[in-house]
Parts: structure tokens; sequence; C-alpha cells
């Protein structure tokens, strides 16, 4: 009994903390908070332009019922920098075709 006991509070312990681990980092530009849900548009109305910019673009295959891989199309990746001053670690802002896929700050 203590055990099933033990096992439920650690799955109840878990699913609270589940919904902190799955929410996207924030980090506010001037007044503004800034997330992963907000659209590219939103991000510089806010933020204004990155300090740096960096992008590449792939393609994307599959494999074909031959076997071969062939193309099927490209993606593009951004990776954008925002220097927040000397008392906050810039921001890195990842956007993959158009959409902000992930927020972090920058290690240094």
């Amino acid at each position: 009994m203590r055990n099933a006991l033990t096992r439920i509070r650690t799955v109840a312990a878990t699913c609270c903390l589940l919904p902190l681990a799955v929410h996207a980092e924030t980090f506010r530009c001037g007044q503004s908070l800034v997330t992963s849900e907000m659209s590219v548009s939103e991000l510089t109305s806010k933020c204004g332009a990155p300090t740096a910019r960096e992008g590449r673009t792939e393609d994307v295959k599959v494999r074909n019922k031959h076997g071969l891989m062939v193309k099927v199309g490209e993606t593009t990746t951004e990776t954008w920098t925002f220097d927040r001053g000397p008392q906050a670690a810039p921001m890195v802002v990842t956007i993959v075709d158009g959409a902000i896929k992930k927020i972090e700050r920058l290690r240094k």
C-alpha cells in the first residue's frame, strides 16, 4: 500500500511539472514579453532587428519506392541573436520556414 501511494505521488508531481517543461522559454524586449508562439513579424515589431543573423537552406529528401533519395523540397533555418545589454544574456531565436521554433539564452 505504501509503495502504491509513493507511485501515485510521483506521478502526480510529474504531471504538475510537465507544463513547465513543455512551455517555451520567454524573454523581454523592453516592456514586451516574447514567446515561441508569436509570429516573426510580432517578434521584430517588439524587439526590432536582431544584432546577428545566420541562415541556411537544406534540401528535404525522402526515399522513393525504388529506394533512391529524392528531393521533395527545401527547408530554411535562421538563427537570430538579440543582444540585450551588459546585464542580460543574449537571446537566440531559431526560425524554421518562417516560424519561431526555439528561444534560448546564449551561454557564454
